[in-house]
């Protein structure tokens, strides 16, 4: 799925719609992985999405501080920022393996720092700077992912949905 965010507030809109789309499976392990240069929408995202989640607290991206943790009702949402990792051993020393586990959801803006030792993402959203805002690619990678990203389809067609979409996305894995 493809969409255009003209202003932040529609980048916070499709983090919050990707949020309330989730399958009800609150005690497995999801991980998103959020791509994009400086300044692409990252962490405007990942506000949306927590604010949907009812996080109230401030959203800060955690490019200091690497990790945050979210309580989310049933869930605890990590939200990871790797920008600063200069080798993907350094998340060793992070405890993310304490977080590799149901009832917790992972956004990870920077992910291919990590390499290796990050789990497989079930949704990759690919963020770009263009013109008049920016666009956002999402496409799933695990099974549990094709099913969230078809809720969010189902949820975009019953509504009236900021921002410029094409569902589409062709090839394996986009669904």
């Amino acid at each position: 799925m493809r969409t255009h965010a003209r202003t932040a507030q529609e980048t916070e809109d499709l983090g919050a719609r990707l949020a309330r789309a989730r399958p009800a499976r609150d005690e497995a392990l999801a991980i998103l992985y959020l791509q994009g240069e400086l300044g692409a929408g990252k962490t405007t995202f990942a506000r949306g999405f927590l604010r949907a989640l009812g996080v109230t607290e401030e959203v800060r991206s955690p490019t200091y501080t690497l990790l945050e943790l979210y309580p989310a009702g049933a869930i605890t949402v990590v939200h990871v920022d790797l920008y600063r990792v200069r080798d993907a051993a350094e998340l060793d020393t992070l405890g993310l393996r304490e977080w590799a586990r149901g009832g917790h959801l992972w956004l990870i803006e920077w992910p291919e720092r990590g390499a290796s030792r990050l789990p497989s993402a079930d949704l990759t959203l690919a963020f770009t700077v263009s013109d008049a805002g920016h666009d956002i690619e999402v496409s799933a990678s695990s099974p549990p992912g094709r099913a969230w990203l078809a809720q969010l389809a189902i949820a975009r067609s019953g509504s009236g949905a900021s921002g410029r979409s094409d569902a589409g996305g062709g090839g394996p894995g986009s669904s």
